[in-house]
């Protein structure tokens, strides 16, 4: 099958069960780091993850989408698409990651992936205020059903209804802020990027969230925090991580998201949970809580109302497309008969 012939949303699912997955990998590559301490300290930290991660997917891109970089094709760039390129590439390259990361290191996995969820919610809501689209009462309906699932799969925990410690609340916080740049940063590449190649994006994405991570880990937990960045062991893993989660998600992903209405966007991310806990069993042997079948069972009922809206709005269109070439055909054949 040609790969111009795959479907949008394929993108779209493809890039969603990465990611679903992405969390649960990274907790393991850190486990596997704390089996081959160097000098007494895990060389496959978070922070190396990320650094070594985006470097590696540096790497991949630059020998993929090499030819997209030339002078000639970035001159023609308009300075004001570049300004809102570092915007998102900081959002979404730099900044939303490493709040992520920092919360897996204080939150377990299923935490992030749950509180993650307030991220298509958002993207629905900022995608009705400041782009006008237009969505069904479904969809919001099953948007909002959705939020209420995964809102309940955090409260019903047990130990939240503890007094939590405060790093895990932190890290719960770190989610929320991350999910809202990550939700700016969709809207802003769906309405101000869509004519930037993929090649481009993902390169300068990467190489400005990699520069803007490495100053900032610099200036909070200074130079010696990435002493093992370099080590054959950690770029072993990196290499393998970057391609997968970074590289192929991320480029399935802007695929997807170009040519996928917000809408469908929305749903697909709204499945985002379901393999993060699927990925987490799989990967790390975590079982669903009482809680998690609970809130899961709404969020799978939201989906299903937002693919109702969905189907409706189709049969709407469909419908006034039909209703329109009668109308055209009707008004041609009164034409011919005045004749």
């Amino acid at each position: 099958m040609s790969v111009r012939r795959i479907s949008p949303q394929l993108y779209l699912w493809i890039a969603i069960l990465i990611f679903g997955a992405s969390s649960s990998v990274t907790r393991k590559l850190t486990l596997i780091g704390d089996r081959h301490s160097i000098n007494g300290h895990n060389p496959i930290s978070f922070c190396n993850i990320l650094f070594v991660g985006n470097l590696c997917a540096l790497l991949l891109f630059s020998l993929i989408y090499h030819r997209q970089w030339r002078i000639r094709q970035l001159r023609a760039i308009p300075r004001r698409t570049w300004i809102v390129l570092t915007i998102v590439a900081v959002f979404s390259g730099a900044i939303a990651p490493g709040l992520i990361f920092q919360a897996l290191a204080f939150s377990s996995v299923n935490d992030v992936i749950l509180i993650g969820r307030l991220e298509p919610l958002l993207v629905l809501l900022l995608s009705i205020a400041w782009l006008k689209e237009r969505v069904t009462a479904w969809e919001i309906l099953g948007a909002m059903v959705t939020f209420l699932g995964v809102t309940l799969t955090v409260v019903l925990q047990p130990h939240l209804l503890n007094a939590a410690a405060p790093q895990a609340n932190l890290g719960k916080l770190f989610v929320a802020i991350a999910a809202l740049l990550l939700a700016i940063s969709t809207l802003i590449s769906k309405a101000k990027l869509s004519h930037v190649s993929v090649g481009t994006h993902n390169l300068y994405r990467t190489l400005i969230g990699t520069i803007t991570f490495y100053c900032i880990a610099l200036i909070v937990y200074g130079s010696d925090h990435f002493t093992d960045a370099f080590s054959p062991f950690v770029w072993k893993w990196m290499l393998l991580y970057a391609g997968v989660i970074v590289v192929l998600g991320q480029t399935f992903w802007l695929r997807g998201l170009r040519a996928t209405s917000i809408a469908k966007v929305t749903l697909a991310n709204a499945f985002t949970p379901i393999a993060g806990i699927l990925a987490a069993f799989l990967v790390l042997g975590e079982r669903p809580t009482s809680a998690q079948w609970i809130g899961g069972s709404i969020i799978l009922l939201g989906i299903i109302l937002s693919q109702i809206g969905i189907w409706r709005r189709k049969s709407d269109l469909m419908m006034l497309a039909h209703n329109s070439a009668s109308r055209q055909a009707l008004e041609n054949n009164i034409g011919f008969m005045r004749l």
